[in-house]
């Protein structure tokens, strides 16, 4: 076949993929907003697209968010159409759906098969999880609605999704996912495993290895979605028991809100965290900012406990390669975790609100070797038969693309049929 493959990121979550198709004897191109430097990679011809235009000054709120993913649409079309110029006709085209690059490429293909890569369908209640961060707001529903525009669009013309995780499937509308398929991204174990001489230099001072006590906290931002928030206040019962503990806290700074001035959660947190602690006790707390993967992975195989918490609307990223790294890991009992964490099995799960809990484990497994051990090679084990990405996965997700052509593609919508189909989600509203 002639597959496109659409990822602003490319590859992203098709690294394994990709090539696999290649490999398969498929004919693949991807379409990139990833500045390139050569024309082909592992076999995949590369095309990038740019935006054409920025963002309106100006623009109602609630628009933003469709007008961004309207203008990702539009560039991708228009690189679309001059594939199309060449003579290039693909028989099935993958896409993510998070940037909506997707909405108008049926009208380049109408008769293209088109699978669309999902993450999670945010609903209302989302934002309810937690009192203390809810925002008050009544237009937080509204405004949640119109961003979930692009991605009906966008599923509207698909003829098959695909998603990493039960509990993702479960946030989409009923009527979609009859044509929703639990596919696991994948874990290269081999790569991702542990790595018992590991060590790591902070400040070009402190020196740790495997041989330190280190508990870890890693995600994309900082902020209370991840439950950084518990974390923090659990900090200080932690340092005072285990008064050897080294303390790395790895994610990038994103603002609150509601701060005046812009602050950011870590320095909200840190000056709420300080008044607690001793100055020997807040040395031992070290800030290490966002990570790249190769950094992201030595943390976790240096950590002697790791913790992962989430909102159950919220993917925990790196938990697999945690568990496929062997941390004992003390996670939240939230969607993200539950679908993967075994309590007491392969990790251990604490009421998301609870610092104490989570205090109470975390000291609990880092006086405990033996029950560490357990936990980390059970969390390896699982991630192995379950997640490899060679031996369980990629051959998941090949039969998915290979699949999209079983069946005659649904025909892109004409402008009016577009337009009724616009008034009819509208109405939703």
């Amino acid at each position: 076949m002639n597959i496109l493959i659409i990822h602003p990121h490319f590859p992203g979550q098709f690294s394994h993929l990709a090539p696999a198709l290649v490999q398969a004897g498929h004919t693949v191109v991807a379409l990139t907003m990833q500045a390139v430097t050569v024309k082909e990679w592992e076999g995949v011809r590369l095309v990038p697209f740019a935006l054409l235009r920025g963002s309106t000054p100006g623009v109602h709120p609630w628009l933003a968010d469709l007008e961004g993913k309207t203008a990702v649409g539009e560039a991708c079309m228009r690189a679309a159409l001059g594939l199309k110029a060449e003579g290039f006709e693909p028989d099935a085209i993958v896409a993510h759906s998070g940037w909506g690059e997707s909405l108008f490429i049926k009208d380049v293909w109408p008769e293209a098969r088109l699978g669309i890569c999902c993450d999670h369908f945010r609903q209302p209640a989302d934002g309810a999880f937690e009192a203390e961060f809810a925002d008050p707001d009544p237009a937080q529903g509204p405004r949640l609605r119109m961003q979930q525009l692009a991605q009906r669009l966008q599923f509207e013309q698909a003829d098959q999704g695909m998603v990493p995780t039960r509990w993702q499937a479960d946030s989409f509308p009923q009527s979609w996912r009859d044509r929703l398929s639990v596919v696991p991204d994948g874990i290269d174990t081999d790569a991702v495993g542990p790595k018992a001489d590991i060590s790591l230099t902070l400040n070009g001072q402190l020196a740790l290895t495997r041989q330190d006590e280190v508990l870890t906290f890693a995600c994309r931002e900082l902020v209370p979605q991840a439950g950084f928030h518990v974390f923090m206040r659990a900090l200080p019962d932690i340092l005072r028991r285990r008064p050897a503990a080294q303390v790395l806290i790895a994610g990038g700074d994103a603002h609150e809100t509601a701060a005046p001035g812009g602050r950011v959660w870590r320095e909200s947190l840190a000056i709420a965290l300080k008044s607690q602690l001793t100055e020997a006790e807040w040395a031992r707390v070290h800030f290490v900012g966002a990570l790249a993967a190769p950094q992201w992975i030595g943390l976790l195989q240096l950590a002697t406990v790791h913790v992962q918490l989430s909102y159950p609307s919220v993917a925990a990223p790196g938990l697999l390669e945690a568990m496929s790294v062997g941390c004992a890991i003390v996670g939240s009992r939230t969607a993200p975790l539950e679908a993967a964490v075994q309590d007491g099995e392969t990790g251990k799960l604490v009421d998301f609100f609870d610092s104490q809990a989570l205090a109470d484990e975390v000291c609990a497994l880092l006086a405990d070797p033996d029950a560490r051990e357990r936990l980390g090679r059970q969390a390896r084990a699982f991630v192995v038969s379950q997640h490899d990405v060679r031996t369980v996965c990629l051959a998941q997700q090949l039969a998915w693309v290979e699949g999209l052509t079983a069946e005659p593609p649904a025909a892109a919508p004409g402008s009016a049929e577009l337009r009724s189909s616009l008034r009819d989600i509208l109405a939703l509203l």
